[in-house]
């Protein structure tokens, strides 16, 4: 069950994967083209650092944490307009490259990173950017100038203290030589005066390093100042290709998918037989599309996937009907071009081939079919007797090339079908025709169309649901099973039409079809002589039939 379900779910793939290949070899083979003709791009990268606890040997956590959020609000602040605006008005450019700002993970570290196609360009925007953001924190313009000062006086107020300790050094050594009471009082007086300027600068020293951003958190640097790139960086031509593959290949089936949400039409056997109720007899593999010969496979005289198709459906409707055998079984179709004429022209050769004495009768009184299939004439026939009682119906039944088999055409079409094929003279032909043969198949009208199709089926032993694939909507297939069983009618099967070779179970290289000693295949010397009449000439040659143009005849796909 499992697996079933995986088939259904992938058989979008399976039936558009040349749409999903056509897709993707497109999207690859266009981002490849785009990324030849993209211009060399260089990047210029500059680090910033916020604070300086990267000095300090015995940071906190605060400290740190505090740091990191200061470092994030930096790279959000440096994608902002005025940062924008600003590096603009610096460097007298209109716009900017397209540049990144980000907080290095888990660090204090902020990295500016931009891209152009001029190398210098790009240098410069990136230690602009790095310059702005310095100047919008705490040291602004006016805090640098002031900054400017106090380093200043903080590196006059250094030297003086080096410099009194020097003194002070010097003094002590000086002291040592001394042998006068009045020398070495004085130098010590000396000494004394120099500590206490000593502690008078170093005092300074501290109270003016306190009032500078020295040690601050909320301070910004550059650590790694902006580079001038000389290599243009990779373009990841690879990377982009299998992305845009991916890309192309996902919208492809997700078109695939699409297509099969809105297409109401049936694409599978279990399918069919999951909507439908009914089991599925045979899959009928999509015959040629060239003369009706081509479609009439059961005459043909060399064995073909179609043939085996419809030689399994006589034996499937053989199964279903052991306890209560059928002698009158119609074939239905819920629409036009499904399939129904060509199938109940195959499976009535297919019974006759076996051995059955079998009648075809054409009911479609609006688009008749099957004397374009066999070429038969078609100016007497179903028509003709439900009119006269007087004509025997042998006279009616037409011989066909399959020995067995006889045709009882439609005849010239009514203005009134419903009417006639719902009558009780045709109930007593279908009766005489049941007396004359092992099986009558019926070829009926389309069943949601007209509601010819629904008055046979009250007559009928079987029906036959023929449903192709692609073309018949599961909703016309549902209401034709619907209609079918609000009168009653014994649906014993689905034949699905239309199959492609390489889904159907019949493929051409199976290499050995065989026939029974009753299924003898028609060789195609004895047509002609079986049926002199199957000539599409405007006359026979022994003139016993003009014929006649009367109403329209449908083609063999149309049925």
């Amino acid at each position: 069950m499992e697996t079933l379900e995986l088939q259904r779910l992938l058989r979008p793939l399976r039936r558009w994967w040349w749409l999903v290949l056509i897709a993707t070899i497109l999207a690859a083979f266009s981002s490849l083209i785009y990324s030849f003709q993209q211009p060399d791009v260089y990047q210029s990268r500059t680090t910033l650092i916020v604070g300086s606890t990267i000095s300090d040997p015995n940071p906190s956590g605060a400290d740190v944490y505090l740091m990191q959020q200061l470092a994030q609000a930096y790279a959000q602040m440096a994608q902002r307009e005025p940062i924008r605006q600003a590096t603009m008005e610096a460097l007298g450019l209109e716009w900017l490259p397209y540049y990144a700002a980000y907080m290095v993970p888990n660090s204090q570290l902020i990295e500016v990173q931009v891209y152009s196609e001029d190398p210098t360009l790009a240098r410069d925007v990136a230690a602009e950017l790095a310059r702005q953001l310095i100047l919008f924190g705490p040291a602004g313009h006016e805090q640098q100038e002031r900054e400017a000062f106090v380093d200043a006086q903080l590196a006059e107020l250094q030297n003086g203290i080096l410099d009194t300790r020097n003194e002070i050094r010097q003094k002590q050594q000086d002291l040592t030589t001394l042998f006068s009471a009045r020398e070495i009082a004085d130098t010590q007086s000396l000494i004394q005066a120099l500590e206490s300027k000593l502690s008078s600068l170093q005092a300074t020293y501290a109270a003016l390093l306190a009032t500078t951003q020295r040690g601050a958190a909320n301070t910004l640097s550059v650590l790694e100042p902006a580079n001038l790139p000389t290599n243009p960086i990779d373009s990841n031509l690879s990377t982009d290709i299998l992305v845009a593959a991916v890309l192309g290949c996902v919208l492809a089936a997700g078109g695939a998918y699409l297509i099969e949400f809105l297409d109401n039409s049936f694409k599978a056997v279990d399918e069919a037989q999951e909507l439908l109720g009914a089991p599925v007899l045979t899959n009928v593999p999509l015959l040629s599309s060239g003369a009706t010969d081509g479609k009439l496979v059961m005459v043909q005289p060399t064995p073909t996937p179609g043939m085996e198709a419809y030689r399994l459906l006589r034996v499937n409707l053989e199964f279903t009907s052991i306890d209560n055998p059928v002698k009158l079984i119609m074939v239905a179709g819920a629409s036009a071009q499904d399939g129904k004429s060509l199938t109940a022209a195959n499976l009535a050769a297919a019974y006759a081939r076996a051995g059955k004495h079998v009648i075809l009768l054409d009911a479609d009184l609006h688009r008749p079919t099957q004397q374009q299939l066999f070429r038969l004439r078609n100016n007497i026939g179903l028509t003709t007797a439900l009119r006269s009682n007087e004509l025997p119906f042998d006279s009616l039944l037409q011989p066909t090339m399959v020995p067995g088999l006889r045709i009882l055409t439609s005849g010239p079409l009514p203005p009134n079908p419903a009417e006639l094929l719902g009558s009780k003279r045709m109930q007593e032909i279908l009766a005489k025709l049941k007396g004359m043969a092992d099986l009558l198949i019926v070829d009926s009208p389309p069943l949601t169309t007209v509601t010819d199709g629904i008055v046979l089926a009250t007559q009928a032993d079987g029906i036959v649901m023929v449903v192709r694939a692609g073309k018949t909507h599961r909703v016309r297939a549902q209401r034709a099973c619907l209609l079918l069983s609000q009168v009653k009618a014994n649906l014993l099967g689905i034949v699905f039409n239309g199959v492609a070779v390489k889904d159907s179970d019949y493929r051409a290289d199976y290499g050995y079809y065989r026939y029974s000693k009753k299924e003898r295949a028609v060789p195609a010397s004895k047509l002609r002589q079986a049926a002199p009449d199957y000539d599409l000439t405007p006359e026979r040659s022994n003139g016993v039939l003009t014929p006649q143009r009367v109403g329209k005849g449908g083609s063999p796909d149309e049925g």
